[in-house]
């Protein structure tokens, strides 16, 4: 019975291989690069580094847009009709893509790379509900995104074969980069006493990062992205964070709320604003200039800390 079920499968990728083969080669001989779409301001970066001069890299949305609880465009239907491949963060950070896809009548022939799909996943910290919900925010971390970046490269010269030996080198230097970035901040936080440091977000995007620099962080405030939390999720909020010791809250860069405030107001905390790398121009160097900034901030914060208990 497995035979059998196995077989139609088999059958309908090696024709979904076949129509992409077909598309790739006209757009070969008509002199056109590869297009590969992207959903999300680091998978830009990530992409347009791997794959050089030797693809068009196109953002699925505007760069204005906000990808937080995004709802579809006609221009975005119109851009995923003219891609051969689509990057996607695939768990819970760009679900609007699957309906732009589905709309553009791409969802059977429309190859999706998913970035995630090498990456070690962790629960949203200072959760409170009953499960223990993934974090999508993989692409706010060094680690992650170098994780990512070869996958991205991998699946590419799967595509591209032409091209796999390019996009192999340039996911190297660019991993490498990466790499180097956070090597220039290890040596700093592992001179620092982190006892003092008791950290809370206001958006429950910065786990990957803080993880890698082995930091906790002890509260999470909006239950969802952009969504305020009611006045009994607030008031536990502050008594966790009060019982917690915590002393830093990390906002974020562009959020027009006053969350930040209400809980520094509150609790006498120190604010710090991290960057989301979701506005903003879409450009190759973006997310290591975001990730650099971000993780000087973090080390901002706990020096701060530190000589402020001294």
């Amino acid at each position: 019975m497995t035979r059998t079920l196995l077989q139609p499968l088999h059958l309908l990728l090696a024709g979904m291989l076949a129509v992409l083969a077909s598309a790739l080669a006209a757009n070969s001989q008509e002199g056109e690069q590869l297009k590969v779409g992207v959903t999300l301001h680091p998978y830009y970066s990530f992409v347009a580094n791997v794959v050089g001069d030797a693809a068009e890299v196109v953002p699925l949305i505007d760069a204005a847009a906000n990808p937080h609880g995004y709802q579809p465009q006609p221009g975005d239907i119109v851009r995923a009709q003219n891609l051969d491949v689509l990057v996607v963060n695939g768990v819970g950070h760009d679900e609007w893509a699957f309906e732009i896809v589905e709309a553009a009548g791409r969802s059977k022939d429309l190859p999706l790379i998913q970035a995630n799909a090498s990456v070690a996943m962790i629960p949203i910290a200072g959760d409170r509900g009953d499960g223990r919900i993934i974090n999508p925010h993989t692409f706010i971390s060094t680690t992650t995104a170098v994780q990512q970046v070869y996958e991205i490269a991998r699946r590419l010269g799967e595509i591209d074969p032409e091209n796999v030996a390019l996009y192999r080198a340039n996911a190297r230097d660019y991993g490498a980069r990466i790499r180097r970035l956070r090597a220039d901040f290890m040596e700093a936080f592992a001179k620092l006493d982190t006892s003092r440091f008791r950290a809370a977000t206001v958006h429950a995007g910065y786990d990957y990062l803080f993880q890698e620099f082995g930091l906790e962080i002890a509260a999470v405030i909006e239950p969802r992205h952009g969504v305020n939390p009611t006045a009994r999720q607030m008031a536990a909020t502050i008594e966790d964070i009060k019982a917690a010791g915590v002393n830093v809250l990390f906002g974020e860069q562009y959020f027009e709320g006053k969350l930040a405030e209400t809980i520094r107001n509150e609790t006498g905390v120190k604010v710090y604003v991290l960057s989301h790398i979701n506005a903003g121009p879409y450009t190759p160097e973006k997310f290591e200039e975001e990730m650099r900034r971000n993780i000087e901030t973090v080390l901002t914060a706990i020096r701060e800390t530190t000589e402020g208990a001294n």
